[in-house]
């Protein structure tokens, strides 16, 4: 039979089970609802009023059993009496047993109760993160962890599984890159920090939306090779200064010069070129430079080529010495062509004029072929031709 307490305030079924002289396995086994009701969590936790079924043990006689039949001659053995020291250790002894197995019995109720508060603060831990990442499109590199988060793990053992987890992979993709060309990988500060300064940079040169928009993680492909490639803001910012001014913007053929001398870049891919990390800035920057030259070339109707303009580009000639000096040239290269054939002198070229008007090797020899021509003319006719007022007639060398 079993006798009934009602639960006092600060106890515990381990309290219970000590001051009743039994043990907390049998009272959970006395009452069935510390196992079947989950608010009692196995009987690791307890409420006031609650009524306890203390099992008593049921009290039993002696058996009695016939004992040994003595032979003859022989004889009883000697009872030994316990002194009351050896009572006393026993007694002791299962003292110190007992409370052993409450002490072991504490201490597993009180392990399930920090699991169970850790269980708690690694829920509270993860809905935290979440939010956090959230604000900035990166809950799913969160959502893969929260068994893990939950388990409270450290700091540093959180940081190595999140970034190996695909979805962080995927999202920071480009530090792959970099490491795989010998740079540094990118914390994720540094890497969000990046692409907003791509995205300010395009945005406010007015570049289509599709250069710079993300995704629902943050991730722009585009960005991915240019933080692959180490392209700093500002190198990306006078790549789209170059494609836009110096291209885009400027007269029609210095883009058809552009196409002209490099088939391999079409109108419409111009800005796209030129935002190619693998492409070098100054590769790109020789390049619409001699597509200025070209251009200043066609735009006073003048012949042009690619390798003589990257050739006035070595020798310093800048888009704005070369709409001057073409114009110049244009302006008495016809005439100077028909002197020359007329007075059978060797021909007066494109190349002869470049030669004097930039500056370049052969421009006193230049020179000397212009005057000539001029003092035919100005020997036959007195003076009174038109080409000595004109174009070619200008002292021109040097001016450009």
């Amino acid at each position: 039979m079993a006798e009934k307490v009602k639960v006092k305030s600060g106890q515990t079924l381990s309290s219970i089970a000590r001051d009743n002289n039994t043990t907390v396995s049998e009272i959970i086994a006395a009452n069935p609802k510390f196992t079947t009701d989950p608010k009692y969590k196995g009987g690791n936790v307890v409420f006031s009023g609650t009524t306890v079924n203390i099992p008593t043990a049921t009290p039993t006689g002696p058996t009695l059993a016939t004992g040994p039949t003595l032979a003859t001659g022989a004889t009883l053995p000697t009872v030994t009496t316990l002194t009351p020291e050896q009572i006393a250790a026993q007694l002791l002894a299962a003292q110190n047993a007992a409370n052993a197995a409450n002490a072991a019995e504490a201490a597993r109720i009180q392990a399930a109760a920090d699991a169970e508060a850790r269980r708690r603060a690694g829920q509270s831990a993860y809905d935290i993160l979440l939010s956090e990442f959230n604000q900035y499109g990166l809950g799913s590199l969160v959502e893969p962890l929260k068994n893990l988060i939950q388990s409270g793990p450290s700091s540093a053992e959180l940081t190595l599984a999140l970034r190996a987890t695909d979805a962080y992979q995927k999202r920071f993709a480009a530090n792959k890159s970099r490491v795989s060309a010998g740079l540094s990988a990118l914390n994720e500060a540094e890497y969000i920090r990046l692409e907003d300064q791509y995205q300010n940079v395009m945005r406010n040169y007015g570049l289509p939306a599709s250069y710079y928009a993300k995704d629902t993680t943050g991730r722009q492909e585009g960005f991915e090779r240019l933080i692959g490639f180490d392209v700093s803001a500002t190198e990306l910012e006078d790549r789209v200064l170059t494609a836009q001014q110096r291209v885009l913007n400027a007269a029609p053929e210095v883009t058809t010069a552009l196409k002209q001398f490099y088939p391999d870049i079409t109108n419409g891919d111009i800005l796209a070129y030129t935002l190619d990390p693998s492409k070098g800035l100054a590769e790109i920057k020789r390049k619409v430079t001699a597509a200025e030259i070209g251009g200043a070339a066609l735009g006073a109707r003048l012949g042009a080529t690619v390798g003589r303009a990257e050739e006035l580009a070595r020798y310093g000639v800048t888009a704005e010495s070369a709409r001057a000096g073409f114009g110049a040239i244009g302006g008495g290269l016809e005439r100077g062509s028909q002197l020359a054939s007329i007075y059978q002198q060797q021909p007066y070229t494109q190349t002869i004029a470049e030669e004097e008007v930039f500056n370049l090797p052969g421009q006193t020899d230049a020179q000397r072929k212009r005057k000539k021509i001029i003092g035919l003319e100005q020997a036959e006719f007195a003076g009174q031709t038109g080409i000595t007022s004109g174009a070619l007639g200008r002292e021109r060398a040097g001016s450009f």
